[in-house]
């Protein structure tokens, strides 16, 4: 845990505040061990962790399985988004107010939680995701409620190449009156990748304007990929 605490500390978030404003996304390498991967991956199975399990292709998400968590989350994972939201709010403020969007978060996680859960969003979003062979993850956003944080992060807990082939990170950005632009990432064991919820702001000839932004998972060839996706605001109930 220290570890892991020290490496937050030690990150340079103005560069990665740049890196979000510029391209919407920005990557923390070697965040967490090989052993503490290991170990979020090794509680995949355990019985009482989650509240809901979800197989993709019953719902035409892809093809895949990801369990949410339930309260209360464990100690690593609570304190990821704990330690981790502070630095993110400031962004998230900083594109609203670009936007002209009257809406400014709190600078500390447990406000944001209070605001979800006056607003009936009370249900735990972190969930952790596992592929096989053919797996995938069609395009999406992840809102659950009216009350949203417009950052989140995944932490990669298998190693490309070695674990798996393909399973790419994709993110797509809607220029207006434009095609669409495609951005593949290929982050590694341990490195945590953050990522617009649904837009960021871009400056255009009359003052900035919505770029609206996807995600998803490229097809495996090969292998298992596991994650661990952390969102910062609640589900509804």
């Amino acid at each position: 845990m220290q570890n892991f605490i020290q490496k937050i500390e030690n990150t340079d978030w103005n560069s990665v505040a740049e890196a979000m404003h510029q391209n919407g996304y920005a990557t923390i390498p070697n965040v967490f061990s090989n052993s503490q991967c290991e170990e979020l991956k090794a509680a995949y199975n355990a019985p009482y962790a989650y509240r809901k399990t979800v197989h993709m292709e019953r719902h035409r998400f892809g093809l895949g399985q990801y369990k949410y968590f339930t309260y209360p989350l464990p100690e690593l994972i609570q304190e990821i988004r704990t330690r981790i939201y502070p630095k993110l709010a400031p962004i998230a403020n900083a594109w609203f107010k670009a936007l002209n969007i009257d809406r400014t978060f709190p600078l500390q996680h447990e406000e944001l939680l209070k605001e979800c859960h006056d607003n009936g969003q009370k249900l735990a979003t972190v969930l952790i995701l596992k592929y096989g062979k053919g797996g995938f993850n069609t395009l999406h956003q992840d809102l659950y409620g009216d009350v949203y944080f417009p950052i989140q992060m995944v932490l990669f807990l298998s190693e490309p190449d070695i674990d798996y082939t393909g399973g790419e990170f994709v993110l797509t950005q809607q220029v207006p009156r434009a095609q669409s632009k495609a951005i593949v990432l290929k982050p590694k064991k341990g490195d945590l990748l953050i990522f617009t919820t649904n837009f960021k702001p871009e400056k255009g000839t009359k003052g900035y304007y919505r770029t609206i932004m996807k995600h998803g998972v490229s097809e495996l060839h090969s292998g298992e990929r596991v994650t661990l996706g952390i969102i910062f605001h609640d589900a509804i109930s």
